[in-house]
């Protein structure tokens, strides 16, 4: 198992989305450009001695009679069962609050609370904003597996930023769309994703408030990232935690295209919102290849900055906007 820790190239665009994020969100000192990150077998060369010393590859083998993966299963095994106490002693005042399950097969939403402006500002000063993405061996959920991961917390601060290959324990077809091929995953030192997962687990627990929420931002999240996530846990026998929430950015996306596309010229050319789209329209540089999970994280934090600034939202206005859009299919609400 392979397990490094390196600086991430300084890429801090100072702009007035980044004052206004860094405002409401009350950043601090540390930005998201300048995190430190966990890389969890990436195949990435290592920078020894900060960025002016050479490339490195560093490798800890742990191979000592048995293999990577069974030392990952009972590494994960025993945190599956931490994770479970934790769980079990978790508070869930938070959600019950938001969400309540009836009777019948969907989760009704208790609007007694939830439709003040203040119920969603006392969410905000406890919710922990993380941006997510992968990248898959194809497009159905329910025959495709997860490749790649990357998790980026947006108050920045060392190891706010996560990322591993994933073995999906089959041949890669698509590589030619991200450029992941079957020799980089199917490895023993790369962790099978029912290893990863309490992992996972542990690291969004380590960046969480206390008693806050997590929320999980995605760009078009809630017709890929998301499913595919939760066929993953539930294919390996796990629940999402209930305090995580998932949001997607292509309604925020689609209001600033689109009057930005009214006020130019009033026409009615197409609106553009893919991530790459959003990236040249921002001119936001590009850090390593297109269609990796970390550069696509890394381009989606700076664009959620400047998709709020654009729209005027704080973090509670950014959670009542993902809650009312993702209010009928609860989708934003139900893990």
């Amino acid at each position: 198992m392979c397990f490094s820790l390196l600086q991430f190239p300084r890429c801090k665009i100072h702009t007035l989305s980044n004052y206004w994020w860094g405002n409401i969100y009350k950043l601090g000192s540390t930005s998201v450009g300048s995190s430190k990150h966990i890389v969890l077998c990436s195949n990435k060369d290592e920078l020894e001695g900060g960025y002016s010393r050479k490339w490195t590859r560093r490798t800890i083998n742990t191979k000592t009679g048995e293999s990577s993966n069974d030392k990952l299963t009972s590494k994960s095994n025993t945190l599956k069962l931490e994770s479970t106490e934790i769980e079990k002693s978790r508070t869930t005042s938070i959600r019950n609050k938001i969400i309540r399950e009836s009777t019948s097969s969907k989760s009704k939403i208790e609007t007694t609370d939830v439709e003040s402006d203040q119920f969603f500002i006392d969410l905000a000063k406890h919710a922990t904003v993380i941006c997510f993405d992968i990248e898959t061996t194809g497009l159905s959920k329910d025959k495709d597996r997860i490749l790649e991961i990357a998790l980026q917390d947006l108050r920045g601060g060392e190891n706010s930023t996560f990322e591993t290959l994933v073995n999906p324990q089959r041949n890669v077809l698509n590589e030619r769309i991200h450029g992941i091929s079957s020799l980089m995953v199917n490895k023993s030192d790369v962790p099978r994703m029912k290893d990863l997962i309490p992992i996972l687990i542990q690291y969004v627990r380590s960046r969480q408030i206390p008693n806050g929420i997590v929320v999980l931002v995605s760009h078009n999240g809630s017709k890929f990232d998301v499913p595919f996530l939760k066929s993953e846990f539930k294919n390996c026998s796990y629940e999402i935690p209930k305090d995580w929430f998932f949001a997607d950015t292509i309604p925020l996306a689609r209001r600033v295209m689109k009057s930005r596309v009214m006020m130019s010229n009033g026409s009615k050319t197409p609106i553009k919102i893919s991530l790459q789209a959003l990236r040249e329209h921002y001119g936001i540089p590009l850090i390593g290849s297109a269609h990796r999970a970390l550069s696509d994280v890394h381009t989606l934090s700076l664009i959620l900055q400047r998709l709020t600034y654009d729209l005027k939202l704080p973090v509670s206005g950014l959670i009542k906007e993902f809650f009312n859009h993702e209010m009928n299919s609860s989708s934003f609400f139900r893990s």
